[in-house]
């Protein structure tokens, strides 16, 4: 008797924060935005992959994570310009980027490492053979 399975659309497990080989597995070990978001887990607890390849390898993160702030930055100013149309106070602009950088923190430092492992890194593909493997157990 052959099990069908549907197999999980890859953008929604990288939001859901899903490992990436097996798709079913958390990579952290609490919701976005609570005190546990930062912690990542060291190993997928469905298949047992190693996050971390290697020592230092989230390094790597930390410029993902600056290309998601500049973007996030360059929009927050440019949407305060265009709902206040005020150009001549930096300290609007200065206390605005300061706010969406401390909100934003907790999803760069996660989606940061999410887009590393997803997309940046080739070792890490989702393999079908494992999902049927960890769907079966």
């Amino acid at each position: 008797m052959e099990t069908q399975y549907t197999i999980p659309k890859e953008l929604k497990s990288a939001i859901d924060g899903k490992c990436p080989r097996c798709r079913t597995g958390n990579m952290f070990a609490g919701p976005l935005f609570s005190f546990k978001s930062k912690r990542m887990l060291d190993r997928c607890p469905a298949c047992d992959l190693k996050f971390e390849k290697e020592p230092g390898y989230f390094y790597v993160a930390m410029y993902v994570s600056y290309a998601l702030s500049v973007g996030e930055l360059i929009a927050a100013c440019v949407g305060t310009y265009l709902l206040t149309g005020n150009l001549e106070n930096p300290w609007l602009y200065v206390i605005v980027a300061l706010a969406v950088t401390l909100i934003m923190a907790p999803f760069n430092n996660r989606y940061s490492r999410i887009i590393l492992l997803y997309w940046m890194t080739p070792m890490f593909r989702f393999n079908p053979k494992i999902y049927a493997q960890v769907k079966e157990e």
